[in-house]
């Protein structure tokens, strides 16, 4: 399957941003993380913002930088959210809340519990009203992301935005789930275009065919590691670099994602 990369959105400690990102991981500046971004997700109207979480803020930023980007209207892009936990930190309130003698949950709280938040905000966002996935696939969430955004444009022929976020896990459920840093990436994909930033091929391979792509820079795979988006970044650093290469993302215990990136254009 042979898919168009038009848009990129990229949010995490040291990567604010795909200008930014694309050029740490081209390898012109070095890997400096600091303070976690706020995103301002602009997109969101002013009262949903100040209701959102992190999570919405985090998969609205990169969004609205990759439909930006795409030059495409986003009420016209179907799309697909992917996310190891989703609203962790909603959950880790919601369990606290439930411990009190008052057991007492605002009707806002709840609605941001469920897996596909983002979806919704970026719906009242942008009034799109195409359809919308949100799944999850543990560590492999960005790969089942993927996989689902390329099949849909392969068989619709149309544009479609893939968002995939996870943030940090408070304490104690760290203790299950150890994601330390927030990591978030959007990709426009269409079909094969001229005014595409790269193509990609993507076929399946099982697991006993070789490894899955990993960085050079040990900090940079230690971010890849901790953070089930972030095995986004091997493919990120393909498109940064420019030219063709073929990139491996695990999917499951048994199968592989290989993609072939030809890049056309920054």
């Amino acid at each position: 399957m042979k898919v168009s990369i038009q848009g990129i959105g990229l949010l995490a400690t040291g990567l604010a941003g795909w200008e930014v990102g694309r050029a740490v991981l081209a390898g012109h500046g070095s890997f400096q993380p600091g303070e976690m971004p706020d995103p301002e997700a602009a997109l969101l109207p002013p009262n949903e913002r100040r209701r959102s979480s992190d999570c919405v803020r985090w998969a609205v930023q990169v969004a609205q930088e990759a439909i930006a980007q795409s030059g495409l209207d986003p009420r016209e892009v179907p799309t697909v959210f992917a996310s190891s936990g989703g609203e962790m930190g909603v959950l880790d309130t919601l369990c606290r809340t439930l411990a009190t003698s008052e057991r007492v949950i605002s009707p806002t709280l709840f609605h941001q519990s469920v897996h596909n938040t983002p979806s919704g905000y970026w719906g009242i966002a942008t009034t799109c009203q195409q359809s919308s996935t949100a799944l999850s696939c543990y560590d492999d969430s960005f790969a089942a992301g993927l996989l689902e955004a390329v099949t849909f444009v392969h068989v619709e022929q149309r544009p479609l935005l893939l968002v995939a976020y996870d943030l940090a896990v408070p304490a104690p459920l760290n203790e299950a789930r150890p994601i330390s840093a927030g990591f978030a990436v959007a990709l426009l994909l269409a079909p094969p275009s001229d005014a595409a930033l790269a193509t990609m091929q993507l076929h399946l391979r099982e697991t006993d065919q070789g490894p899955a792509s990993h960085l050079q820079d040990l900090a940079l795979e230690q971010v890849r590691l901790g953070n089930p988006a972030a095995r986004s970044l091997p493919l990120l650093k393909a498109l940064a670099t420019g030219g063709s290469e073929k990139v491996i993302v695990s999917l499951l215990e048994s199968q592989q994602l290989v993609l072939d990136i030809d890049s056309c254009r920054h």
